[in-house]
């Protein structure tokens, strides 16, 4: 008998594991509109309303077009809404587009609030870049283009429109500081979409979906994700120069390390996942100390 999705289902398909990249840049820029002089708690909260249902619609969307595309035929993880016939795939595209409309909701909200209306099209080119990640006839996602677009979206675009819908007026130290912290939320992103798609690199080879781990072979992706999750401890440095407690964020490193071990030591999928969530989980932590550290800094 063919089993239908469960509420259980449909909250492991929003991915609770990898939300934690919607909530980091927010976190970024926000403090860094603090330490600026300026942020609005109201503002910051619609940021994050918006940066979280983007991310919830598209692994929707992604649960929607891999699956009709028949790319999860190969799939070996949990089992996805579309691609195992738990839902039908409208019903998943809908949830989907919801998803999207309410960012978009939270998004204009935001502009009246802020009166910057040309972001309406820098929202519109996040829904876009959500959708065509998997979705349409060429999508980026397929094509080794990944990482760019999260470096770009949940790095510099996240951290620095948090920053200046709250500052409005920014200082060279403050798009500095917010280029820095845009790195940083990035390269975490990056990390964690690398070691999913390790995980996933001989089912992606067979299903021709070119993710950047399939193109550079599995040796080099792990390598890849090292440097990813490392490199926001580098960029750490210029914080530490400038503001001496944010060194204390150096203590997450007790959670990356092993991520790191697992990521590149690891060859089961479980394990796999496993290094995503503890690198999820690391990128919020280290936001969270970066945030107080640098809130409270004498």
């Amino acid at each position: 008998m063919k089993r239908h999705a469960t509420a259980g289902d449909w909250i492991e398909g929003a991915r609770l594991r990898t939300l934690t990249l919607g909530v980091v840049p927010v976190i970024l820029g926000t403090v860094i509109a603090y330490n600026a002089g300026s942020y609005n708690l109201g503002v910051a909260l619609l940021c994050l309303a918006v940066a979280v249902l983007l991310q919830i619609g598209v692994n929707y969307s992604n649960d929607y077009s891999d699956g009709i595309r028949g790319t999860d035929k190969f799939r070996v993880g949990p089992a996805r809404l579309t691609g195992a016939g738990l839902a039908k795939p409208r019903t998943v595209l809908t949830v989907a587009l919801v998803c999207f409309g309410l960012a978009g909701v939270a998004g204009i909200v935001i502009v009246v609030l802020t009166g910057h209306w040309w972001l309406l099209a820098v929202g519109a080119a996040a829904i876009l870049a959500a959708w065509y990640y998997t979705g349409g006839r060429r999508p980026y996602g397929y094509n080794a283009l990944g990482e760019v677009f999260v470096f770009l979206f949940f790095g510099v675009v996240a951290v620095i429109g948090t920053e200046y819908v709250q500052v409005h007026a920014m200082n060279s130290t403050a798009w500095v500081n917010g280029a820095v912290a845009a790195g940083i939320s990035g390269f975490f992103a990056c990390s964690v979409l690398m070691i999913n798609n390790v995980r996933d690199i001989e089912e992606d080879r067979l299903a021709g979906k070119k993710t950047l781990a399939v193109v550079v072979g599995r040796v080099w992706a792990r390598v890849l994700f090292g440097v990813f999750l490392l490199l926001p401890y580098v960029l750490l440095g210029w914080f530490v120069l400038l503001y001496f407690w944010v060194g204390y964020t150096y203590f997450t490193l007790l959670l990356a390390l092993p991520a790191l071990l697992i990521g590149v030591m690891s060859r089961q999928p479980r394990e796999l996942i496993r290094a995503l969530q503890m690198s999820s989980i690391t990128a919020l932590l280290y936001a969270i100390a970066f945030g107080v550290t640098l809130a409270f800094q004498p």
